[in-house]
């Protein structure tokens, strides 16, 4: 192609169809394709006894391939070298494409574009269930194929940015790590007093969620479970409920307090804590999924509380008091019992200063990658809608 032409994904990419018919007593590995631009992956090894399937399909280093359930999640990808030859079933369809038009690469690139991901999701609006973008659906998508010298400069300057997210996201996981482990070191420092929780910090839960709570004239702001991320608040969907005055001093969050997440199916978010810190206007309240604990004055200061419940979450001792068969709960009681080494309140300020500036270098860093998450987006657009010529981005990345 001398010039740029835009032209349905199936006169560039030919669906590859290499059966292969599953045998008793035989191992085979498969693959799969991760949502969120995770790419692919291995599955593991099947039989026909872990299989339902009488067939599946060979994939081969170089094919694009996708997975039909919830595409717009962007499960898109390129069949690696380490997956030449693992088989997938027909939900991850395979496409061996015409390297004299268009690297598999640059289609891939397409396909992780946030416009095209929304407009697949458009075209799934009003689906029942899971509904499945098929390969029809993927064979008629017009994509922008330029010639193979410029898309080979985008898929290098894409792979410039992408090396730099690489660098931070390592960066930020040896940060997290570090800091994980130096929270532990001080918070465990056996030359410190233990005592029980109830001692250092005020527990309370907050009230439960009934129906005669839905409407009344203390309609309130309410933090649940569903609020409390690890260390952080997500405040885009509060609740409301009746709180009458009695409960709204009872229940509302002061600055500083610290919820815990008391009980859930997943272990992974059995005592998830976030420090409340004013986000919203008073009066907000607490439900009754959650543990709210608060400094004794004189006795700790809020930042202490923070980072000794992120601790107990990190280092699963919130799990391991926690109560229950299928849904684990901590409950205050058993979370007052809870060990506490309680420092004099000159070190807890030390602590709290020497673990907050590691928090921050962390938070800085990520946030770094999420800028240049947001510029990769946008430069792959432009590239590709020819909005931005390839010449500049070369000189900027």
């Amino acid at each position: 192609m001398s010039d740029w032409q835009h032209v349905p994904a199936g006169k560039i990419a030919r669906q590859r169809r290499e059966i292969v018919h599953l045998e008793s007593g035989t191992e085979y590995r498969t693959m799969g394709v991760r949502w969120y631009s995770k790419g692919a992956y291995d599955r593991g090894v099947v039989t026909t006894e872990t299989v339902k399937a009488k067939s599946l399909y060979r994939a081969r280093e170089g094919d694009f391939t996708f997975n039909r359930i919830d595409t717009q999640k962007g499960s898109f990808d390129v069949v690696s070298a380490e997956l030449d030859g693992a088989l997938a079933t027909n939900e991850f369809p395979l496409y061996e494409v015409n390297e004299e038009e268009v690297d598999a690469r640059l289609l891939l690139l397409n396909f992780q574009r946030p416009e095209v991901l929304r407009q697949i999701s458009a075209m799934r609006a009003g689906s029942e269930g899971r509904a499945r973008w098929k390969e029809a659906d993927f064979e008629a998508w017009v994509v922008p194929v330029p010639p193979l010298p410029v898309q080979g400069r985008i898929i290098e300057v894409i792979g410039s940015v992408d090396d730099q997210i690489t660098a931070l996201d390592a960066e930020a996981g040896a940060l997290a790590a570090v800091l994980r482990r130096r929270r532990a070191d001080l918070i465990t420092d056996n030359s410190v007093e233990a005592v029980r929780a109830e001692h250092a910090f005020d527990f309370s839960t907050g009230v439960r969620r009934t129906p005669d709570r839905a409407t009344g004239p203390y309609m309130t702001p309410y933090l649940r479970s569903a609020n409390v991320g690890y260390g952080k608040l997500d405040l885009s969907d509060v609740l409301e409920m009746n709180y009458d005055p009695s409960e709204r001093k009872k229940f509302s969050l002061q600055y500083g307090d610290v919820v815990v997440s008391e009980g859930s199916a997943s272990p992974n978010a059995v005592g998830m804590p976030a420090m409340w810190r004013d986000e919203l206007p008073a009066p907000v309240c607490t439900q009754m999924t959650l543990l709210r604990l608060r400094a004794l004055e004189g006795v700790c200061i809020p930042e202490f509380v923070f980072h000794w419940s992120m601790w107990a979450y990190e280092s699963r001792a919130f799990l391991d008091v926690a109560g229950g068969t299928n849904i684990k709960h901590i409950s205050a009681k058993r979370a007052k019992g809870m060990a506490v080494r309680l420092p004099s309140l000159d070190r807890q300020r030390e602590m709290v200063v020497e673990l907050d500036a590691m928090e921050s270098a962390l938070e800085a860093t990520r946030a770094e990658a999420a800028r240049l998450r947001e510029v990769r987006a946008g430069l792959l657009s432009g590239l590709l809608d020819r909005t931005i010529d390839i010449e500049s981005a070369e000189l900027e990345v």
